[in-house]
């Protein structure tokens, strides 16, 4: 049995942040991952957008950490001279129903502590751009684009040269809490146990299932998983938008809304479809759906435009119908196991919030 600091389960960007976190600290630390490389599921299944912290409930851990992760991340971006763009949003109106919506909105984004929030006349926002149809719009301008797996490297490449190790094709398939440590069991073609001081499960889709394999763990501490899948369109040609564009939000998601890449390809996305089992198939007649939700706010889009692009799965804790979920970060006051902390329902904006959780789970793992 080998002896390490600490194990971070998940190469995501979570997982990643988490694992720079702790090895700026001085710590030790060991990532596991099942895949081949980092950043292989929901890391890598988004619209790869820097989040302002709109939506959230104040006060909830989404919010907090959308907001100051959202200013970390646009300083590191800058820093290490990333790809990223400033790009803004616009959340669109098309009809009264929607425009009285619009300064609940700004009410709750302002709340969360986002930056010049903007209500537009419809005019002032087709003026910005001019391929769009709204009775109003919110300007969001602190919402940009991110490379998500330069970011993720640039994570890696900072916690290994702290020292960490990044160990792929070694599944975490279950712990047990001992007296001073918890020993985690890895598989792989090369099963060994590691018995650690801190085990930080970002296992993302899979957190909750291994939270259940840690003997020792109360199980009623472990909540449920739900995969609701979001499937994207990509858009033939160069986006006629420079901005992203946002319908008001839906329930579960924020509605189909079209998001550009730093090469100027437009996405649309992602739908709400709830599934049993994780598969990334993208059903092509559910564009049908799509062409009608953006026409809304995008009439000139024609038949045989959208294509199937690829799928993402968010990592539910609530069932479909249930209220909105937040982040959980479940260290040792919350269910008793020293050195362990549980990362549950980091879906969206996670990317944006990476380093933030990364810094609660480094202020977590001191305390608790």
């Amino acid at each position: 049995m080998e002896q390490v600091d600490c194990v971070v389960v998940g190469a995501g960007v979570v997982g990643l942040a988490v694992a720079r976190a702790l090895a700026l600290s001085g710590r030790e630390v060991i990532i596991l991952d099942q895949a081949e490389g980092i950043g292989t599921e929901t890391s890598s299944r988004n619209s790869e957008v820097i989040h302002a912290g709109i939506y959230y409930p104040a006060n909830s851990l989404m919010a907090r950490f959308c907001v100051q992760g959202r200013r970390m991340l646009y300083r590191y971006l800058q820093e290490k001279g990333l790809p990223h763009r400033n790009c803004g949003k616009l959340i669109v109106a098309t009809n009264d129903q929607e425009d009285a919506m619009l300064a609940g909105i700004q009410k709750r984004a302002e709340a969360n502590g986002v930056e010049g929030m903007r209500v537009l006349t419809g005019a002032e926002a087709m003026a910005m751009e001019p391929a769009l149809r709204c009775t109003s719009a919110l300007l969001s301008p602190t919402t940009g684009i991110i490379d998500s797996h330069a970011y993720m490297l640039a994570l890696q490449g900072d916690a290994e040269n702290a020292g960490a190790v990044s160990v792929f094709f070694s599944p975490a398939v279950g712990a047990r809490v001992r007296d001073g440590g918890i020993e985690v069991e890895v598989g792989g073609a090369d099963p060994l146990t590691l018995r650690a001081n801190l085990l930080v499960n970002s296992g993302g889709l899979h957190a909750c299932h291994f939270a259940r394999h840690i003997h020792g763990l109360p199980q009623d501490r472990v909540p449920t998983e739900y995969f609701a899948k979001g499937n994207y369109f990509t858009l033939q040609g160069r986006s006629p938008f420079s901005r992203l564009i946002y319908p008001v939000p839906v329930p579960g998601g924020l509605g189909v809304h079209i998001t550009i890449d730093l090469g100027g390809q437009a996405r649309f996305g992602p739908d709400v479809e709830w599934i049993d089992t994780i598969d990334y198939t993208v059903d092509g007649s559910r564009a049908d759906g799509f062409y009608d939700a953006v026409r809304k706010y995008w009439p000139d889009l024609r038949d045989g435009q959208l294509h199937p692009g690829y799928a993402g799965i968010r990592p539910k804790i609530v069932p479909k119908g249930a209220p909105a979920q937040d982040f959980v970060v479940q260290g040792p006051q919350h269910h008793g196991v020293p050195g362990l902390i549980n990362l549950f329902g980091i879906e969206s904006p996670g990317l944006t919030a990476s380093m933030a959780i990364a810094e609660h789970v480094l202020e977590v793992s001191r305390t608790g």
